[in-house]
């Protein structure tokens, strides 16, 4: 006799894309600490989620392309199939009140589009470089940008990997900080997003490589403070020379 499954099917009958941040300290938990917050606050806010078939079936949740542990930020993506209609901002407010402070949800929009991963093609990041001036980091930071190509090695799980940070480097600024009592330079980079994917750590890796050997000794210490301020689809063809990253979510909104 065939064992019954734990739980029934429950398909979706509608699906919410959601933004969310990582803000303060709680930059330094992981994507898997935060998918176990997330579930948490799912049950707690009483979400009606779809689950998934089999012996061992989970909610129907889909986490797009998320931050590295230790930074911080604005534009964070997940997708969640529930299996009776719900209204997005009712969801928003439910789910953001379940979950600690510091993981804040932004915005919820009922997907009505398909490939959405598709359109995360580029972040912007915000570099805070404690005890660099941006008079140091501007020399090393135009020697890039002048560059065809710039390798740095990584440490993954699947061993030593070499990485063209350039290739991935579509927009690089240097300004002194506005808001910050000591000296500090803020570096604000666009990154293209492929595979594999380069991370602000690489690109201070390259500035590192190519920077005055005293100007390099201080990139170490104290360490930066990088926030993802956004993520989407990617506009090269504007009439200025900022690079544009639009809104993911505002096709679902259009299709309304």
């Amino acid at each position: 006799m065939s064992r019954k499954p734990p739980r029934d099917y429950v398909a979706p009958v509608q699906r919410f894309r959601l933004r969310y941040a990582k803000r303060g300290r709680l930059r330094f938990a992981s994507h898997r600490d935060f998918q176990r917050a997330f579930e948490r606050a799912l049950r707690r806010a009483g979400v009606p989620m779809a689950y998934s078939a089999g012996f061992s079936p989970h909610p129907k949740i889909s986490y797009a392309n998320a931050a590295p542990t230790g930074t911080a930020s604005e534009a964070e993506y997940l997708e969640i199939g529930v299996a009776r209609e719900c209204d997005a901002d009712d969801l928003r407010v439910a789910i953001d009140a379940a979950l600690p402070p510091g993981l804040d949800i932004v915005d919820v929009v009922e997907a009505r589009t398909s490939d959405f991963a598709a359109r995360l093609q580029a972040s912007r990041w915000r570099i805070a470089l404690p005890g660099l001036t941006a008079e140091q980091v501007a020399a090393p930071l135009h020697e890039l940008l002048g560059r065809s190509e710039c390798l740095v090695e990584r440490l993954t799980k699947n061993g030593v990997r070499t990485f063209d940070v350039r290739a991935a480097l579509l927009e690089g600024r240097v300004a002194p900080a506005t808001d910050e009592p000591d000296a500090c330079a803020i570096l604000t980079v666009v990154l293209r997003q492929a595979t594999p994917a380069v991370r602000p750590d690489d690109v201070l890796a390259a500035l590192r490589s190519v920077a005055p050997a005293p100007v390099a000794d201080g990139w170490h210490q104290p360490p930066p403070q990088v926030t993802r301020e956004q993520q989407g689809p990617l506009d090269e063809g504007g009439a200025t020379d900022v690079i544009v990253i639009g809104d993911p979510l505002a096709a679902d909104r259009e299709a309304t």
